[in-house]
């Protein structure tokens, strides 16, 4: 399995980017995909997730409280990649995002994240 993450750069205070990450090896729509993050000094943050098929939940997504109202995960199973969009970008989202796979059912938390891609850096300027 392979998640190639791609997307980050310096942007200012309330701009926008929108991370992209190719998988290879599943299907992200039979995993929940999703994205954590790591502040410089600060511990790992599960900032976004899909749901798999079969889950009741796979026409919804989970955004962590800092993400919410800003940040948009989405799939696109033809193309087998999951992006995320941030908008109105502050500098505490300052932070390598790294994007994940994860085969179970329950809500994705650290312990649960089977596959780990590269990261990509955002740096948001004050």
């Amino acid at each position: 399995v392979q998640l190639q993450a791609s997307g980050g750069g310096l942007v200012e205070t309330g701009g926008s980017l929108r991370l992209s990450c190719v998988a290879s090896g599943l299907r992200v729509s039979r995993w929940k995909m999703g994205w954590v993050r790591q502040a410089p000094g600060k511990e790992r943050e599960v900032v976004a997730h899909t749901w798999r098929s079969g889950s009741q939940y796979y026409d919804s997504s989970f955004y962590a409280d800092s993400a919410k109202g800003r940040f948009t995960i989405s799939r696109d199973s033809a193309k087998n990649t999951v992006y995320l969009q941030m908008n109105s970008l502050k500098p505490e989202d300052t932070a390598v995002y790294y994007c994940v796979a994860d085969g179970g059912d329950g809500a994705m938390v650290l312990a649960t994240v089977d596959y780990w891609g590269q990261g990509t850096e955002v740096t948001v300027s004050s």
